[in-house]
C-alpha cells in the first residue's frame, strides 16, 4: 500500500496512538522497546569503542524502559553500567519497562543501581557517557522532583550526554523548556522526528532518527490508539454539561428512528445532553421511544425556514450539531438546511452533516469556518461531488482528500474500508462487517462522531475514533448473533469499546 501525505514529523499524541495501534496490528510495545533500546546501545558502541563507563538516568515509564534495554545490551559488551532511577523500582509503571527491569535482575550484581526519591541526594558519578532516559514525548508542565534534580545533575556532569527520544524538560510538540531541560550532545529519537526537537536545537544537539520496526502504513490505520486519544477523564466535581451538549436536527413525518439513533449513540459516548429537534408530530414519537431523550418540537410537518429561529436558543447552549438523518428533501427543508448551516457557522459550533442533510448541502456546498464532518457512503459522495469513486483504494483516497481540501472539511466515506480524510491527513478503518448494511448503522456512526465533537474532540480525531468504535461494536454484535443484526444492537456496545478498545482483538 502506498503511503502518500505522511508528515516528516509526528506529534506526541499521534505517536501514542501509533504505538497502541501497532500492538493491535501485531507489533507489541515490548518489541518496540527492545528495538529502541538496542538502537541506543548500538549508537554508544559505534561512537565510544574505548569507553566503558555509561550511566543511565531512568524514569519509571517507557522512556526508562528504553534505558533498561540499552543497559542490558551494553552489559553483554563489557561496559560498566550505572542506573540512577527516578524513584523506587517497585513503582515502575509501564508493563514493558517492568519486564525489562525484571530481565536485569539476574545480572544486578554487575550493575550499580541508585534509587532516588524526592529528597535523597544523587551520589557523585564518574562516567564517560550519560544517557537521559527520564521522560519521553508527551511531557507537559514544569518538571518536578526528583526529575528536576536529576536534570540539573546531568547538566553538571562531564561526559557525552545522550537523550532518549527527547531531552527531558523539552515539550516534544512545541519545543518549550519546562523549567529546566537536559542539554544533550546527541538525541536519539524514534520512528520520526518531533516538531519540538526542531525548535529546541540548543538542547537536542545532533539529532538521530532511528527505526524501531514500525511499518509506515500503521500511521494510516485506525485502531484502539485513536480511541484512547479522544477519552475524557471524569472528575468527582464534574457538573452537567461539562462533557458536552449536542443538538441533533433531523426527522420528518416519514422518519423518526434515524435522529433517535443518533441521539442515543451520542449519549453512549459520554455526553451529558442530546437535544433532538424534529417536526412536532415526529418529536412526540421520539419522546415516546426513550425517557433519556430531550425532544425539541418544531412547527410544521417537515423542517422549514421558520424553524431556524426556533433553534437559535438551543444552538447557543450546545457544543456541536448533527444534522440530516431522516430529514427529507422537500424544497422548504433544503432551504432550512442552507439557512441553519449559516447559523451554525455564525455560532462557531462544530457540525456533522449526514444523509439528507449532506444531500441538501450538496446544492450549495462551500467551505465553512467551523469544524465540519461529512459522512457519506459512496452514493452520497457522488451526489456531493458529482463524481463516482474509483475502485482502487488509493485512487479513492486521492479523490476524497481533494474534496476535503476543497471544502476544508473532514470526510468519513463509509464502505468496506472506511476512508477518513482531512485536508492534510488520511486514515483507513477496517472494523465493521457485512451485517452493518442494515438501515440505521450510519445514524449510530453519526451519533458517535457527533458526541465526540460535542466533547471538543478535533473533527479528524472524532471521525477516526468514531469509525473504529462503530465498526468494532458491529463486529462484537456479529460475533454474538451473526449478521442478523439491527442498528439498536450496536448501541449497548459503544461504552464497552470506549472503555476497552483493545478488546476488539478478541473478535479478529
Amino acid at each position: 500500500m502506498q503511503t502518500k501525505n505522511l508528515s516528516h514529523h509526528v506529534s506526541s499524541s499521534e505517536m501514542r496512538a501509533i504505538e497502541t495501534n501497532s500492538e493491535y496490528y501485531g507489533v507489541s510495545l515490548l518489541q518496540l522497546m527492545e528495538n529502541a533500546g538496542g538502537n541506543i546501545a548500538k549508537e554508544i558502541q559505534k561512537r565510544f569503542t574505548n569507553t566503558k563507563k555509561v550511566t543511565f538516568f531512568c524514569g519509571l515509564g517507557g522512556n526508562g524502559g528504553d534505558g533498561f534495554v540499552a543497559a542490558r545490551h551494553l552489559l553483554t559488551q563489557g561496559y560498566l553500567v550505572t542506573i540512577i532511577l527516578a524513584g523506587k523500582s517497585k513503582d515502575i509503571n509501564h508493563p514493558s519497562a517492568i519486564q525489562n527491569w525484571n530481565a536485569l535482575k539476574p545480572v544486578m550484581d554487575r550493575i550499580h543501581v541508585v534509587e532516588v526519591s524526592d529528597s535523597s541526594a544523587i551520589p557523585t558519578v564518574e562516567t564517560d557517557v550519560i544517557v537521559d532516559a527520564l521522560l519521553g514525548t508527551g511531557t507537559k508542565g514544569k518538571l518536578k522532583m526528583p526529575i528536576l534534580q536529576m536534570v540539573n545533575v546531568i547538566n553538571s556532569l562531564k561526559g557525552f550526554k545522550i537523550a532518549v527520544d527527547v531531552p527531558t524538560g523539552i515539550d516534544s510538540d512545541t519545543g518549550e523548556v519546562l523549567g529546566e531541560a537536559v542539554k544533550a550532545d546527541l538525541t536519539i529519537t524514534f520512528y520520526k522526528s518531533k516538531e519540538g526537537l526542531e525548535k529546541a536545537k540548543q538542547f537536542v544537539g545532533v539529532l538521530e532518527v532511528k527505526d524501531i520496526g514500525l511499518p509506515i502504513e500503521f500511521e494510516r490505520f485506525a485502531g484502539p490508539g485513536d480511541v484512547t486519544l479522544v477519552g475524557k477523564q471524569r472528575f468527582s466535581m464534574a457538573h452537567k454539561g461539562d462533557f458536552g451538549r449536542l443538538l441533533v436536527v433531523g426527522g420528518s413525518n416519514v422518519f423518526s428512528g434515524a435522529p433517535t439513533l443518533v441521539s442515543i449513540a451520542a449519549l453512549r459516548t459520554g455526553i451529558d445532553i442530546a437535544y433532538t429537534a424534529s417536526p412536532e408530530k415526529t418529536a412526540h414519537v421520539i419522546s415516546a421511544m426513550s425517557p433519556d431523550l430531550i425532544s425539541v418540537k418544531l412547527h410544521g410537518d417537515s423542517l422549514n425556514p421558520d424553524n431556524v429561529a426556533e433553534l437559535e436558543h438551543y444552538l447557543d447552549m450546545v457544543d456541536a450539531v448533527v444534522m440530516g438523518p431522516g430529514l427529507g428533501l422537500n424544497s422548504e427543508t433544503c432551504e432550512f438546511v442552507k439557512l441553519f448551516v449559516n447559523k451554525v457557522e455564525k455560532a462557531g459550533k462544530a457540525l456533522l452533516l449526514d444523509a439528507d442533510g449532506l444531500k441538501a448541502f450538496a446544492k450549495f456546498k462551500r467551505s465553512l469556518h467551523v469544524p465540519l464532518v461529512l459522512t457519506p457512503h459512496g452514493g452520497e459522495y457522488a451526489i456531493l461531488t458529482g463524481q463516482n469513486l474509483p475502485e482502487d483504494l488509493e485512487d479513492k483516497v486521492v479523490m476524497i482528500q481533494k474534496t476535503a481540501k476543497e471544502l476544508n472539511a473532514v470526510l468519513l466515506v463509509k464502505g468496506k474500508v472506511d476512508i477518513i480524510c482531512s485536508p492534510s491527513r488520511v486514515k483507513l478503518n477496517f472494523t465493521g462487517n457485512a451485517g452493518m448494511t442494515v438501515g440505521g448503522t450510519g445514524d449510530v456512526l453519526s451519533g458517535i462522531v457527533g458526541g465526540l465533537l460535542a466533547q471538543k474532540t478535533s473533527a479528524f480525531e472524532a471521525a477516526v475514533a468514531g469509525a473504529f468504535v462503530s465498526g468494532a461494536c458491529g463486529d462484537f454484535v456479529a460475533s454474538e448473533i451473526g449478521f442478523h443484526m439491527v442498528a439498536t444492537d450496536i448501541l449497548d456496545w459503544i461504552p464497552k469499546v470506549f472503555v476497552d478498545p483493545m478488546s476488539h482483538l478478541k473478535v479478529q
